[in-house]
């Protein structure tokens, strides 16, 4: 055997040592197919960011936002599969309803719990607004144009305001608990009536005299359904039957929406464009989310046992150790390499050039293995900071500069947007 097959094997000899241990170190009630569909969940959004949002190199030299599927519709469908946060509410409202369970079967009040849920929601959302917060200011004093500041800021803050909803409905979780114990999934299915309400007041005849803010009395409703849904898995009232039912049931709703009533093709909203689903939430959001809840409950079984393997287990368990700060930095990891491409004065392909054709995708494709590993390093940067500070990050002069920072992010992004 040659030196380099002897360092190949024990290469793979410790390699699979370290999953055996990941694998043996997992407790053996632990739920694998929730944290895989979580993994689904922010790996599906995290891919369709880098995918079909672009930063565009104009010729005063700022970057503005932009899109493939502006140029090339044929991409709607992937835009289908990749917007997956109604599984990150899904998995939210399961894994909630246990937790709830546990922490008044233990005699912790439900006050006790939410505030535990809240600070853990909002640590690496304070840390990403405070360091982009700063990271403005510099940009803006080093004399980066304003249109590029806008840019990053304006992208840094969506998946900020998501964590946002999401904080809404976890703090929601006695009453949605309650509710879904009267009436169980109804009480998810009562949440699309309000999101229908909205779109007949936005896009029907008189839509031209409602104001856009209107569009907002959606949002909470829609997502909250997912997390809803969630809850009723979680307390065994979404059977085989019934998953079936929301797969057909969203997939019908879907097509008429999008091919009888003239709902956008995207799932996802597109710079410029005059109607969005995702911005406000339209109909289309609760359609495909009962789309993919069925298959989520559908698959739970398959996915269960394929997480016992550990070369399977290992990257969805890496990934649930750290899955706000990856939520939280994924956009960052694909601007940084922008804004240091714009600094070069010439577009480049794949990364700030515009997405206009199939050539854009084929060079973007290359970039996302450079966007991971940005996305490592700043994840291993930070994902300290999802657990309780302590040490020099537990004091008051940190603490106070975080929060200057912070709120130097909410100005900047209230005075751009």
């Amino acid at each position: 055997m040659d030196a380099g097959t002897r360092w190949g094997t024990a290469a793979w000899a410790r390699l699979r040592g370290r999953l055996l241990r990941l694998d043996s170190a997992t407790p053996s009630d632990r739920e694998r197919a929730l944290d895989g569909l979580r993994a689904v969940g922010v790996g599906g959004i995290v891919l369709g960011h880098w995918l079909v949002t672009a930063l565009v190199l104009w010729g005063d030299g700022g970057l503005r936002i932009s899109s493939p599927l502006r140029d090339l519709p044929e991409l709607a469908p992937l835009s289908w599969v990749l917007q997956t946060l109604a599984l990150f509410f899904l998995v939210g409202g399961y894994v909630s309803a246990l937790a709830l369970r546990r922490a008044r079967e233990r005699g912790e009040s439900d006050r006790s719990w939410l505030q535990a849920r809240a600070r853990r929601l909002g640590r690496p959302v304070v840390l990403v607004a405070a360091v982009w917060g700063a990271a403005a200011v510099l940009l803006a004093a080093a004399g980066v144009p304003e249109a590029t500041v806008r840019s990053l800021v304006l992208l840094i803050l969506q998946p900020l305001w998501f964590i946002g909803v999401y904080l809404a409905a976890t703090l929601l979780t006695p009453l949605a608990v309650a509710a879904e114990r009267r009436v169980g999934p109804w009480a998810a299915a009562a949440l699309v009536v309000p999101v229908a309400a909205t779109d007949l007041l936005l896009y029907g005849p008189w839509g031209a005299l409602v104001p856009a803010w209107a569009g907002f009395a959606s949002v909470l409703p829609a997502w909250l359904a997912s997390y809803l849904l969630g809850i009723s898995w979680a307390g065994g009232r979404l059977p085989r039957p019934l998953a079936w039912g929301l797969v057909a049931g969203g997939a019908a709703a879907l097509a008429v929406l999008v091919l009888a009533l003239g709902y956008p093709a995207s799932a996802v909203g597109l710079p410029g464009a005059d109607r969005s689903n995702l911005n406000p939430p339209s109909l289309f959001v609760p359609a495909l989310a009962a789309v993919q809840t069925g298959a989520a409950v559908l698959l739970r079984g398959p996915l269960e046992r394929l997480l016992h393997r550990p070369a399977a287990w290992a990257p969805v368990a890496v990934l649930n150790l750290g899955a706000l700060t990856v939520f939280c930095w994924h956009l960052t990891a694909a601007s940084l390499p922008a804004l240091a491409a714009a600094a070069a004065g010439a577009p480049v392909a794949g990364l700030t050039s515009a997405p206009d054709d199939w050539g854009w995708v084929a060079a973007r494709l290359a970039w996302l293995p450079v966007f991971a590993l940005v996305l490592a390093v700043l994840c291993g940067a930070f994902r300290r900071f999802e657990r309780p500070w302590r040490g020099p990050a537990a004091s008051l002069p940190f603490r106070a500069a975080v929060g200057a920072a912070a709120a130097a992010f909410a100005l900047a992004a209230v005075y751009l947007a």
